[in-house]
């Protein structure tokens, strides 16, 4: 019995030291659950409500940052930027701001010039930062790039400039002249000739003044709205008609050629304003008695096959520098001569709008004393198909987008228009 009584309690005993343990274990179990761990300190951050959402939607690049200045939130477009890099807001300027606003609770605003991401090199970034607290220990980082709004605001002061300068020209000259008219009114001859120089800047001005309304006609109406398939003969005969007394009073031969009976799709007023001002300015800028050509020819693209229209003369040429500007609004190559002719430096910048708006583009090819070729690139009318459903042809997946010969080359042989 005594036996047996002792393995009893020490049964006994060992169960409670068991009962002891387990319960032991299980506190410490759960204290170490409600603890925070590093991990869910610095990877789950707590925002407030709705916050995460709402920065999902905005069109600014938003950064959020805790009390240690790590980056708790922050959109692609704050990456896009360079803003933040390796979890750290990245532009010192806009940390201080943050820490300053931190400290006070105030809203700061600033605009800053950031270097682009990579080499440094090119346009610096416009942006306007904008930090605000966010709750008691976060801080709001919004962050817009005005660069675009920059460059056109830059453009439109550009513009205004120019604008006024060349409407200052003729109305200057306009007001001299009768002057000069009121002062030679006993001389008939005077007078004439006084005359004849008025009519030539009121032609300029109204020039100048319906290439202005053409310019912001093309940039801000859809040409594509009332398009339609119009043919390329029409449109060549109507550029070589309009530029004939020009040509004529030079003893320059115009002469059209290449493929015959295609069409374009597009708006027809806008198509013929700018073959027609690519012609002029071949008639303008070629010397007497030489020869301005426009071919027409079907080129493949992978979208559907283009039309090319090319002009060519044989004029004094554009130098490199000259290339990269000549299709900016109120740009000439030669100033004396535009002048002379009345040019008012808006027509390639027409046929350049034209051409993006009808899904196309214009190029050029020059050399100085050798002449000039502008080519003006348009979706042929009907052409655009969806290629993924024809059998591919490998010879012409490998030729797709390439002319089949060079515009430079010697243009078919053409017919000289009377």
């Amino acid at each position: 019995m005594d036996v047996n009584a002792a393995v009893a309690a020490a049964a006994a005993i060992a169960g409670v030291l068991t009962g002891v343990i387990a319960m032991l274990a299980f506190r410490w179990s759960e204290r170490d659950q409600k603890r925070p761990t590093r991990t869910s300190l610095h990877t789950d951050p707590v925002l407030p409500p709705g916050v995460d959402t709402v920065l999902s939607v905005l069109r600014s690049s938003a950064v959020v940052l805790d009390e240690a200045d790590t980056v708790v939130k922050a959109s692609s477009a704050a990456y896009a930027l360079g803003l933040v890099r390796g979890g750290k807001l990245a532009v010192e300027p806009m940390l201080g701001m943050a820490r300053d606003t931190r400290r006070d609770g105030e809203i700061r605003q600033v605009e800053l010039d950031l270097p682009r991401r990579g080499t440094g090199r090119g346009e610096a970034l416009a942006v306007s930062a904008r930090v605000a607290p966010l709750g008691s220990r976060l801080v709001l980082l919004l962050v817009e790039d005005l660069t675009e709004a920059r460059r056109i605001e830059a453009v439109r002061r550009d513009f205004v400039a120019n604008v006024s300068h060349e409407l200052k020209t003729p109305v200057g000259a306009l007001s001299l002249l009768s002057e000069a008219v009121m002062d030679a009114s006993d001389d008939p001859e005077a007078v004439q000739r006084f005359a004849g120089r008025m009519q030539i800047e009121a032609t300029r001005l109204t020039n100048l003044v319906q290439e202005l309304i053409d310019l912001s006609r093309v940039q801000n109406d859809d040409p594509l709205e009332d398009a339609e398939p119009v043919r390329v003969d029409e449109l060549v005969a109507e550029a070589i008609d309009r530029c004939r007394h020009q040509a004529g009073t030079k003893q320059i031969t115009m002469a059209a050629g290449g493929t015959a009976d295609l069409h374009v799709w597009g708006n027809r007023g806008q198509l013929a304003a700018a073959l027609g001002n690519l012609v002029e300015n071949a008639v303008n800028y070629s010397p007497a008695r030489t020869r301005v050509g426009i071919a027409a020819r079907r080129v493949n693209a992978p979208g559907g096959d283009m039309i090319e229209l090319a002009v060519t003369d044989q004029g004094i040429g554009i130098t490199d520098k000259d290339k990269e500007r000549i299709f900016e609004r109120f740009y000439r190559v030669d100033p004396a001569r535009s002048r002379a002719t009345g040019g008012t430096g808006l027509g390639l910048a027409i046929v350049k709008h034209v051409a993006a708006s009808h899904g196309g583009e214009v190029t050029v090819w020059s050399a100085e004393n050798q002449g000039s070729t502008f080519t003006l690139r348009l979706p042929e009318a009907g052409a655009v198909r969806d290629r993924a459903s024809q059998h591919p042809d490998p010879d012409l997946d490998d030729e797709a987008g390439t002319p089949e010969s060079s515009p430079y080359e010697p243009l078919p042989a053409p017919e000289v228009l009377p």
